[in-house]
């Protein structure tokens, strides 16, 4: 006796009880989502996945030839390339998953404007398509290791408890530009300055420690500060220390931003399909 699949029922004001329900009732879409955004960015590429691992390497070259070669910045202890790289891998994660969240829904617009799903589904799928280059990019770091006989010290158990960290700053911030970016369209170009300009105030190509005492609290307003110092903290252990009140406040920041994020998003999501 077969039957027949569980009925959907989708009613004005039950919805938002149900919304949270909804997430995982329409994960298949999500998996769909992500795996297509996968398969796109690498589609007719003659390397494929590796520009993956070449640009956050030439990054990492460059900016140890800058600071390390020519500045002559300390490095903590490490080899200077294995210091740009902790830094380089939640900074790319942030990067990427900011650009792709934050096109997301213009990118789907056919859909969203034509059946029902939670629309938080998308940028997530975005995000966590950035996360596989992510895990890819991190082939380089146990690359360099090896290179450098370099052995982490217990540190490394914590290093999931900042990858978390780095999953909510990139998920609230970019749920606030896709937000934003449904109405209004200038954030398009807004992005990608915020992404360069990020590069060079975030600790990535340089630690944080040659930022004076006086101005380290203060520095940690950039949210990503608490990512990528937590980050060389769990990878580098050894020299690697945390500026504990500004980590803490640049936390804070992170959660704010998180909060915030998803209760805008929910906000403004009802108009998502009229003004897209």
């Amino acid at each position: 006796m077969s039957t027949s699949p569980p009925e959907l029922i989708i009613e004005a004001g039950r919805t938002e009880r149900q919304y949270w329900q909804d997430l995982w009732r329409y994960r298949e879409l999500f998996y769909t989502l992500a795996w297509r955004d996968i398969a796109v960015r690498y589609k007719q590429t003659a390397i494929g996945v590796a520009w993956a691992l070449i640009r956050p390497f030439l990054t990492m070259v460059v900016f140890t030839v800058v600071f390390g070669k020519l500045a002559n910045l300390p490095s903590e202890g490490v080899p200077y390339p294995i210091l740009v790289f902790a830094g380089m891998l939640p900074w790319q994660f942030f990067s990427t998953s900011l650009s792709a969240a934050s096109d997301s829904l213009i990118a789907n617009a056919n859909l969203i404007s034509k059946v029902y799903f939670p629309r938080l589904v998308v940028p997530t799928s975005a995000v966590v398509t950035s996360f596989v280059d992510f895990l890819i990019a991190g082939i380089i770091m146990l690359g360099l290791m090896a290179w450098y006989n370099f052995v982490p010290s217990w540190h490394v158990i914590t290093l999931p408890l900042f990858i978390l960290i780095a999953f909510m700053a990139s998920m609230g911030a970019g749920l606030w530009l896709c937000s934003l970016n449904v109405k209004y369209r200038d954030f398009r170009y807004i992005v990608p300055f915020i992404v360069q300009f990020g590069l060079y105030i975030s600790p990535v190509g340089f630690s944080s420690n040659v930022v004076p005492e006086k101005w380290r609290l203060l520095y940690s307003i950039n949210p990503m500060v608490s990512v990528i110092d937590g980050f060389r903290w769990a990878i580098l252990g050894g020299e690697s220390t945390l500026f504990l009140p500004g980590f803490l406040l640049s936390l804070l920041l992170v959660i704010i931003i998180f909060v915030t994020g998803i209760l805008y998003f929910r906000k403004v999501e009802r108009t998502f399909a009229d003004v897209i």
